[in-house]
């Protein structure tokens, strides 16, 4: 397969080579679907991502939305790419979250006594003393959890594609779209679809940027800290994850008002004191970045077809569980367009119809 496809059909064009976008790239595959993928690499928020997948909300310890069915279609999913491009990236890893006090102890029982909860929670405290951290209260340790090292999928993976002439690197153009009755035309290339999975560029999109995406500015540092002896990642305010040879990233703010990818002061220092509220020793930042999580307003996905335009479809909104969300959201919006399988109501987009009857 590749770019030769020009007087040939295409079953896709995919729009964003992000987490969402290699998703779908994959689904295609697997399905002996053709398809082209194109990004400039301008807006993805993937790479910069803290990458973890965790079933449970530890802020208020509840359940993930569709938590269960999410990993166990993601994981097996992951391990297929993995086989693909040939490369490890998904890091299996305890998640322990850090106990303020007796009551939040307390807490944490009594969550992990309710059905959906109790796969996912350990009814063991973890009263192991780590150099350099202080845990007076102990630890509460969520089971079925990891990372996926977004920066090395992503790079692997988009190298991939372009090694099989799948991948061009350019801006999409909108105004070149054309439409047929039964597909699209773009710059000479004919697909039955096109698959918009643009991230927080939704906002650039004519097609879809009426839909409420918000946008969510996180910022996170990479740190080296030879006296920190951790092997699991450690959740409070922040999250800390070893990333070897001394190395943890360490996040990760949250900012509704700022749309840049700019790092700022204001965050590497939000996030310095919320660190030295964990750990009591010295440690050098390494790097600092930032990048905008596609977050939507009623915290669920954008995922369906656009209300005039058969063949164009929207894949998006992964927000801040990009990880877990991006395979499953993925297969669900390819059995819908393939197989005519309804999406959940609660991510189609068909549930803003009423702005969808003003365009």
């Amino acid at each position: 397969m590749g770019v030769f496809y020009f007087c040939i059909m295409l079953d896709y064009i995919i729009v964003g080579s992000g987490l969402a976008g290699i998703c779908f790239s994959e689904l295609c595959f697997e399905n002996d679907k053709t398809f082209l993928v194109f990004d400039d690499y301008s807006t993805s928020s993937s790479k910069i991502a803290g990458g973890l997948y965790n079933p449970v909300i530890l802020k208020r310890f509840s359940q993930v939305w569709k938590a269960k069915e999410q990993l166990d279609y993601g994981l097996s999913f992951y391990e297929r790419i993995s086989n693909r491009i040939n490369l490890k990236f998904d890091y299996k890893i305890p998640i322990y979250r850090k106990f303020a006090s007796i009551e939040e102890q307390n807490n944490w029982f009594q969550a992990a006594d309710k059905p959906t909860l109790s796969p996912f929670l350990s009814t063991r405290i973890i009263h192991k003393q780590y150099q350099s951290i202080h845990s007076e209260f102990g630890f509460g340790e969520v089971l079925h959890t990891g990372y996926v090292d977004t920066a090395a999928l992503l790079d692997a993976y988009n190298a991939y594609l372009e090694s099989q002439m799948l991948f061009v690197n350019e801006t999409f153009d909108y105004s070149g779209v054309e439409f047929a009755d039964d597909h699209v035309v773009y710059k000479g290339y004919q697909a039955r679809h096109i698959v918009f999975a643009e991230g927080f560029g939704l906002q650039y999109n004519p097609f879809f940027n009426e839909f409420p995406l918000d946008g969510t500015k996180g910022e996170l540092l990479i740190i080296k800290a030879p006296d920190l002896d951790l092997d699991v990642v450690l959740k409070s305010s922040i999250f800390i994850l070893p990333i070897g040879d001394n190395m943890f990233k360490v996040g990760a703010t949250y900012n509704w008002d700022d749309k840049t990818s700019t790092p700022t002061e204001e965050g590497k220092q939000e996030l310095i004191e919320s660190l030295k509220e964990l750990i009591d020793c010295d440690f050098e930042i390494v790097k600092h970045f930032a990048g905008v999580r596609p977050t939507v307003k009623d915290r669920r996905p954008l995922v369906g077809t656009h209300s005039a335009h058969s063949t164009i479809h929207l894949l998006n909104g992964l927000g801040t569980r990009g990880v877990m969300l991006g395979p499953w959201l993925a297969k669900a919006l390819f059995e819908n367009i393939e197989g005519g399988i309804a999406l959940d109501l609660q991510i189609d987009i068909k549930r803003f119809d009423k702005m969808n009857k003003n365009r």
